[in-house]
């Protein structure tokens, strides 16, 4: 297996130089535009003025190794302040904005402690969130995006001391989504950076030439940090940017770039592609057509991957030319940069059928046939990228298991985080002999063809409910209840909790919309018949709940052990009584 290394390879500051004396472009839609139809640049003439960003932070004191955090709308001048600070020498620490109003005061705490506890140096903040923070004494110094903005304008590049190249200092602190547990600092050198993005790379053979990557991820998750705008950067591909609230306000316009502007690579989590089948959909309905022929890869990730989803989203755009095959399912976290199995590319979503007895009594992935009620379909995730190695593990007792042996996912490779920031507690757990410890549960499988193994997540650790000694998985029971008529799909949280007789049992709370049709007292006997009838479990408790109600991370992540407190705490509003 190809292992990345070595200082001309790991030389980020330098390959962003390199990436930038091409002429492709970085194209800002959408409100990342700044009230225009489309904002292009050159990534040339980004750099220029990113190295001008890179003089202003160090006329005001920012060098190697300081932590800067960026809180901003996606947009040029925030896209100009990240490779700004890359050049000076800093750390970049984007800070989540808020996605619901409802959660301001969430929002500004949240801030403000991360801010306190990343140590730091200098907040860049975009001057239509700058009201929301108010700096106290002994906070470090704002400056406002538009204000570092109006000093590149008067700078010149010649001003800046291009600084030296160190692969061990970070580039990047990428706190965790808090999805499972409190948001740690994942820390990312230079080195781990350009390592994934060369394996991405040897994967997927990205071409600047030939490539267009779109994207509206929120650049403070790493998908969209790293897997598009990193990536492009020091690949100096012809990159769409839009911003996440762009996508959420109108999905459609999602297909509508990678239309125009003739996408080739997307990436999305789960639910975005279930927002956007329905938006195809009404596009069909209503005579729009768009050109997604040029689409190689549709990459699903970052949350559990339904695989009825993505079947129906290649269906509704196979109609505007998308071609069975570029649905692209993988697998990925923090921790490990961004990328950890890439699939083939144009190989298309292959299911692993097993039999869900034996994954949840024996925890083992037996072979069993597709459409059958106990069989359970898993999206094949593809092999390790180059330079990261993978074993499944028996979370107890540390034995590594053989294939189909259902255990806990182990990784160790040239782009694995250093550990968290500032908790060596956390960081000595994190890993066993040099093996990351991810607390996904999962297991290996043939490819198809009997091609090399292939990863297939089943869970989380800390999720599983045990029931009489079964491994019940809540995503299972949350992807049912989400096909149900008047649940909101992607807004249904299962989890288990101690019973009166010292068992556990499973609570299921949902999101819902009724209708005349399915009204709350239906849903709810719908929910249960579902749940029976997928695991064998009748849930003692079913909570339905308004539209955005149900806590999420900042990256839109449902937050169950967040769920389960209020459940525990009485905090959630019940819009029905059984």
């Amino acid at each position: 297996m190809k292992q990345i290394s070595g200082t001309a390879e790991t030389a980020m500051l330098t390959r962003l130089n390199e990436a930038a004396k091409g002429t492709n472009t970085i194209t800002f839609v959408g409100s990342a535009a700044g009230g225009e139809a489309e904002q292009s640049v050159t990534w040339n003439q980004l750099h220029i003025e990113a190295r001008a960003a890179a003089a202003v932070l160090q006329s005001k004191g920012i060098g190697p190794g300081d932590n800067v955090a960026l809180l901003g709308l996606t947009s040029r001048p925030l896209i100009t302040a990240i490779q700004g600070t890359w050049l000076a020498g800093g750390c970049v620490n984007m800070l989540p904005i808020p996605m619901r109003m409802n959660s301001m005061v969430e929002f500004i705490n949240q801030t403000r402690a991360q801010v306190a506890y990343a140590d730091i140096k200098m907040l860049l903040i975009d001057p239509s969130l700058a009201s929301f923070y108010e700096p106290k004494e002994g906070d470090p110094p704002v400056l406002l995006l538009d204000q570092l903005m109006s000093e590149v304008s008067s700078c010149s590049e010649a001003d800046y001391r291009p600084v030296d190249e160190d692969p061990e200092r970070l580039a990047i602190l990428q706190f965790t989504s808090g999805s499972t547990s409190v948001p740690k600092g994942v820390m990312l050198p230079m080195r781990a950076i350009c390592a994934n993005i060369d394996a991405m790379d040897e994967v997927v053979t990205l071409s600047p030439n030939d490539d267009v990557l779109v994207s509206w991820l929120p650049l403070y998750h790493d998908m969209g940090l790293i897997g598009i705008l990193a990536t492009s950067m020091i690949k100096g591909c012809n990159l769409i940017l839009a911003a996440p609230q762009d996508f959420l306000s109108s999905p459609g316009d999602w297909m509508r770039w990678m239309s125009n502007y003739k996408g080739t690579i997307t990436a999305g989590p789960n639910f975005s592609y279930v927002l956007a089948t329905r938006a195809l959909r009404r596009m069909s309905d209503g005579g729009e057509e768009l050109d997604l022929s040029k689409v190689r890869m549709a990459l699903n990730g970052a949350e559990p991957i339904d695989p009825d989803s993505m079947k129906k989203f290649v269906e509704a755009a196979e109609k505007h030319g998308f071609r069975p095959g570029a649905e692209f399912t993988a697998f990925g976290m923090a921790e490990v940069t961004i990328a950890g199995t890439f699939p083939p590319v144009m190989r298309g979503m292959v299911c692993d059928h097993v039999d869900r007895e034996g994954l949840e009594a024996e925890k083992m992935a037996r072979p069993a046939e597709p459409g059958h009620p106990q069989t359970r379909s898993l999206p094949l995730l593809g092999s390790p990228v180059p330079g990261l190695e993978m074993r499944i593990c028996d979370p107890a007792t540390g034995t590594i298991l053989q294939e189909r042996e259902v255990g806990e996912l182990q990784i160790r490779g040239n782009s694995v985080t250093s550990g968290y920031y500032k908790q060596p507690q956390l960081t000595a757990e994190l890993f066993t002999d040099g093996w990351l410890r991810t607390g996904d549960l999962g297991y290996f499988a043939p490819g198809p063809e009997n091609g090399p193994p292939e990863l297939v997540i089943c869970g989380r650790l800390k999720d599983i409910i045990i029931v009489a000694g079964r491994n019940i998985y809540p995503e299972d029971i949350e992807r049912v209840t989400a096909e149900i008529k008047g649940v909101r799909a992607g807004n249904v949280i299962a989890f288990g909790t101690d019973s009166a007789k010292g068992k556990e049992a499973v609570i299921v709370v949902a999101e819902v919309n009724p209708s005349e049709e399915e009204d709350p007292e239906q849903i709810h006997k719908n929910i249960r018949y579902r749940a029976l009838n997928t695991c064998g479990i009748s849930p003692r408790d079913i909570v339905l709940v308004q539209k955005g109600t149900l806590p999420k991370t900042s990256s839109g992540k449902l937050q169950r052990n967040l769920c389960k407190k209020q459940y525990h705490e009485n905090q959630l509003d019940r819009i029905f009584d059984a």
